[in-house]
């Protein structure tokens, strides 16, 4: 179950990844930021906490297990509720063509593996940080 209390007192941030080393990682550094942290391990999981407890970003995976990144990229761009969650797409799947799927389906970033973490910290954190100044504008 998601542990991100809502509302939320630090932002959260929803993990979807099924590589428990990538996991490990990225839920260290978000901890790390001072953020939150929920972790899926698929697609469907994934649109349960969403549902549950909607996050403020989602780093996310293409290549999931049953629905993969793209299909839970566009569900959650399917409903307005959830304009403000912003999407980061980390995968190993780099072509152009990937990439410009990724964006036209509504992603706020895209983030190629290998990565550099201190390049994801501060993608999520541009990204929240331009999120809590549209809220409070």
């Amino acid at each position: 179950m998601p542990n991100c209390d809502h509302p939320p007192s630090r932002p959260c941030v929803l993990i979807v990844d099924d590589e428990p080393n990538i996991v490990i990682s990225i839920e260290f550094l978000m901890r790390q930021a001072g953020y939150e942290v929920q972790v899926a391990h698929t697609g469907e999981e994934a649109l349960a906490y969403i549902q549950q407890a909607p996050p403020d970003l989602i780093i996310l995976d293409i290549m999931l297990p049953g629905m993969d990144g793209f299909e839970v990229c566009r569900w959650v761009r399917e409903h307005p509720e959830w304009d403000d969650v912003k999407i980061v797409m980390l995968t190993a799947k780099g072509r152009d063509a990937e990439k410009a799927k990724g964006m036209a389906l509504g992603a706020d970033a895209y983030i190629t593996k290998p990565f550099s973490t201190k390049h994801l910290v501060d993608v999520v954190k541009n990204l929240m940080m331009k999120k809590m100044s549209w809220q409070a504008g």
